[in-house]
């Protein structure tokens, strides 16, 4: 099933008024913070009842079955569920920069995207709009909107929040960025990190597989896991990608990253306030390898990547 048949059955609308329903007491991620949003309360993401996007526009930056040779139609959002420290995109998920629009004008810009020539649609940093999400997509349906869609996200998701999205996203392309829940209370403000995470991406794998590409390449359908390596070994890489493997399956594609440099507050935060070294890199290189993880993309150090 996919979202146009989940459309044409009445399930997507039914999904939207649920979803909407949630932001009475917003519970859409796992801090559960029971603002109520419709009424313009807000929560840790420091989001209202409209979407509010940073920028919409093809990228070619992404892994390759995801940007492919056309660009991925990516919609980064404005806000966040977390609080990292480190952000790379800090003005927009700390200081929420970019523009405020109708869920009309968010099917719009999908839309101009699909006759852009995109892949995909990419929902960048998404979850605190899900229901925005679901309801630009019922409007954008009747007008053609046919591209699959990407989850896009930091792994801090609720279950079931993420069963709104069963048979809507047919790509999930989530963080693991911890795997000790002080580190990721202290570095992102995330409580029980590590639980939510796991449970998010057993929940991710059980909707849609793993990673199924078409005869050029591009992905269709599945999962591709990110996880950046930190300095110190904050990230728990080792741990990680064991769990990876003995849980989700060695077939799981994981893009094991290397840009990580001090960004927003990581300058005065201990620890994490240098670049991460080659010697670091290469231990996480080792661990995916001892975890038998042989699809996917490695990084260099200057975030040129290459093939495992």
């Amino acid at each position: 099933m996919n979202y146009i048949d989940l459309y044409n059955s009445g399930e997507l609308l039914r999904r939207v008024k649920e979803a909407y329903r949630r932001l009475n007491s917003c519970d859409l991620c796992p801090h559960r913070c029971g603002v109520n949003r419709l009424a313009g309360e807000l929560g840790r993401c420091r989001s209202g009842a409209q979407p509010r996007i940073a920028s919409a526009n093809l990228h070619r930056g992404e892994e390759p079955p995801i940007s492919g040779t056309k660009g991925s139609g990516t919609i980064f959002f404005s806000g966040c569920t977390l609080m990292c420290r480190f952000c790379q995109n800090f003005p927009i998920s700390h200081l929420g920069n970019g523009e405020t629009i109708t869920t009309a004008g968010l099917a719009e810009r999908m839309l101009q995207l699909q006759r852009r020539g995109a892949h995909n649609i990419n929902f960048v940093t998404p979850t605190h709009f899900l229901p925005q999400i679901l309801a630009a997509l019922w409007l954008a349906i009747p007008k053609g909107l046919r591209l699959p869609l990407v989850w896009n996200c930091s792994g801090y998701e609720a279950v079931d929040a993420l069963q709104l999205l069963d048979g809507v996203v047919a790509i999930y392309l989530p963080d693991m960025k911890y795997s000790d829940d002080q580190t990721a209370l202290e570095l992102s403000g995330a409580t029980g990190y590590r639980e939510s995470n796991r449970a998010a991406m057993m929940e991710m794998l059980r909707q849609v597989g793993h990673l199924r590409v078409d005869d050029n390449g591009i992905a269709q359908q599945g999962l591709i896991i990110r996880h950046l390596v930190l300095p110190g070994a904050k990230a728990g890489s080792a741990e990680t990608l064991h769990w990876i493997a003995a849980n989700l399956g060695r077939e799981t594609h994981v893009a094991l990253m290397s840009q990580y440099f001090p960004a927003g507050k990581a300058v005065e935060t201990a620890g994490i306030d240098r670049p991460l070294s080659a010697a670091e890199y290469d231990a996480a290189i080792e661990a995916l390898q001892d975890a038998g993880l042989e699809n996917g993309w490695i990084q260099e150090l200057d975030e040129q990547r290459g093939e495992i």
